[in-house]
Order: structure tokens, then C-alpha cells, then sequence
């Protein structure tokens, strides 16, 4: 069996647990061969309380020994606290030199980092903590925006569900891509999201703007992606002057017009790309990206991958 050792402290993310033990899980019971048994462990062996006020048994995190396949740190709002606690980085270290891999969920990232296991690496963690984590440890080079990210054996999730993405992917790799499509049918799960996939839509990531001329320039932008909108158009349609209305983007928005413009076609691009068997140059048109070097420039600087390689890990299964 595949031994696999799962950390928890006061105030964990039930489903950060959760999440990857129920994958592992579903694996061992579709057929993994080895399987993986999941333990749950923490400081002295104290029951582990959830955030949702769920308490889970533990076994002692100190008493944990031999070879281990894989640790995995779940994150939830007591992750500050725990990042601060000697006692338990001093045995993740430990266990880390044990374990084949080391896998973080949401702002488990947190405690790796101040373990010093994400230093010179690339990591991930919930794109509403990658700045505290990037200012913090600086050694640590933050992906806010993507699934999960691998970097040699240390593997960090997102927020809370992706997990079971970077889990299917750890059972793939494992166990090849027929068990993890099983495992993912089992679970309902997505076939399944790459790790480069952006972790919120640009249209659900922040609430809309709460300036009204903005709103309906974006509102308008999100209807019509293929229409003609550049920065004197759209100045034209709120009846303000170009200026103000950059002025007014970077206010409300943290952004310029063009910017916006070019995310939403890019979404919009990888929505269609998903969903239909259109080829790129149809959809470049239809999101007004216009060319498919266009589309794939967009791709490049937003998803950090290519259309064709976007639809393929869209599809798989």
C-alpha cells in the first residue's frame, strides 16, 4: 500500500481534507494496484477540529516513521498559527525527507514555505492568499492564478476543490490515465481540469464594479467580445473621454480598458474551445481576437499554454 500521510491542525479546511483522502480513496477502491492508505495525523495525536466545527480523529505526528509515499498538508484559516508552531515545521521537514512527494492544498502552501520546502520553487496556493504568500517568503515563486502546479515532487493545490484535480492527476500519474478517469467518473468529478486552468472566471472572481459607467462598459465588453472595442469606442458608448474612462478602469478595476478587453476574449475563447469542435480560427473571430496568432498570444500571456493544448486537457477522458 502506498502510504499516505495527511496533516492537520486547530482549524483546518474540512474539505482540504477531505478532498484528497476521498480521491486516494476512490482509487484504492476502483482498483489502484498498489491502493493507498490515508492517515490523518497531528500534533500529539489531538483531535483535529475543523472549521466547520467538525472534530476528525488523529494518530500522533511525531510517532510517524519509515517510508512514506506521499505528505499532504491541508490549509484552512488556522494556517497563520500553524506556519508559527517549530514543533510541527521541525516534523514536516522530517516527514518530507521520508515521503516520495510532498503535496499542499489551498494555504497549506503556507506551512511548506515556512518549512523552507517551496524555496527556489514554484508553488500555487488560493488566489486570495498568493499575495500574503509572495510577500512573505520571497523565496517562493507564486502562481496565483493556476490549479495546481508540480515542481519536481512538491505538488501545491488552490483552493479547496482543486484538490481533486491535483489528486486525479497524482493517481494518473501513478496508476495511468484510464484509473484516473474512473476514479474521476466515480467521484463525478471533472475529466479533468488542468493545472494551468485558471482557478476563478474573470466574470465570478471579484464582485462587479461598483461604479455604474464602469458595470455597463463591462457588461457591454462581456456581450459583445466581438465587437469593435477599442479604447475610443468604448469612451464613446459610457460618453466619457478615453482618459477618464482608463482613469476610471484603474480605479474600479486595477486594470486598463484594453486589458479587459483582451481577458474577456480570451475567456470567452476558452469557453468556446471547451464546449464546441470549432476550429481556432473561427473562434478567434467569433471572441474578436480576429487571428489565431492573436488567440494564441492571449493564450500564452493569460493561461500560460497554447488553444490546442487548452482543448486537449479540456477534453481528456
Amino acid at each position: 500500500m502506498r502510504r499516505v500521510v495527511v496533516i492537520g491542525y486547530p482549524d483546518t479546511e474540512l474539505l482540504d481534507i477531505s478532498c484528497p483522502t476521498g480521491v486516494f480513496d476512490a482509487a484504492t477502491r476502483w482498483g489502484a494496484n498498489p491502493g493507498y492508505r490515508v492517515e490523518l495525523v497531528s500534533l500529539g495525536g489531538l483531535p483535529v477540529r475543523t472549521s466547520c466545527g467538525l472534530t476528525l480523529a488523529a494518530d500522533a505526528l511525531e510517532r510517524v516513521g519509515g517510508r512514506l509515499d506521499s505528505v499532504v498538508v491541508a490549509g484552512g484559516p488556522g494556517h497563520r498559527t500553524a506556519a508559527e508552531d517549530a514543533r510541527l515545521l521541525v516534523h514536516l521537514r522530517r516527514l518530507a525527507g521520508l515521503s516520495r512527494r510532498v503535496v499542499s492544498v489551498c494555504t497549506g502552501a503556507t506551512l511548506l514555505a515556512a518549512a523552507g520546502l517551496l524555496d527556489r520553487r514554484r508553488a500555487t496556493t488560493h488566489w486570495t492568499w498568493a499575495a500574503e504568500l509572495a510577500a512573505r517568503y520571497p523565496a517562493v515563486t507564486v502562481d496565483p492564478a493556476s490549479l495546481f502546479v508540480s515542481d519536481g515532487n512538491v505538488h501545491t493545490s488552490a483552493g479547496v476543490t482543486s484538490a481533486i484535480d491535483l489528486t486525479l492527476d497524482l493517481v494518473e500519474q501513478d496508476h495511468g490515465p484510464a484509473l484516473a478517469r474512473e476514479v474521476a467518473r466515480l467521484l463525478v468529478a471533472y475529466l479533468q481540469r488542468p493545472g494551468n486552468q485558471a482557478q476563478v472566471s474573470m466574470h465570478v472572481a471579484a464582485p462587479p464594479p461598483d461604479h455604474r459607467l464602469v458595470r455597463e462598459v463591462c457588461e457591454h465588453i462581456t456581450a459583445h467580445p466581438d465587437a469593435d472595442l477599442d479604447a475610443a469606442t468604448l469612451a464613446r458608448f459610457a460618453g466619457v473621454s478615453p482618459r477618464h474612462l482608463t482613469r476610471l478602469f484603474a480605479a474600479e478595476l486595477g486594470t486598463t480598458p484594453a486589458r479587459h478587453v483582451r481577458a474577456v476574449r480570451a475567456e470567452a475563447a476558452a469557453q468556446l474551445l471547451a464546449a464546441t469542435s470549432l476550429p481556432l480560427t473561427a473562434i478567434a473571430r467569433q471572441c474578436g481576437l480576429r487571428t489565431t496568432e492573436t488567440l494564441r498570444q492571449a493564450f500564452a500571456d493569460l493561461f500560460a499554454t497554447t488553444p490546442s493544448a487548452y482543448r486537449r486537457a479540456a477534453r481528456h477522458g
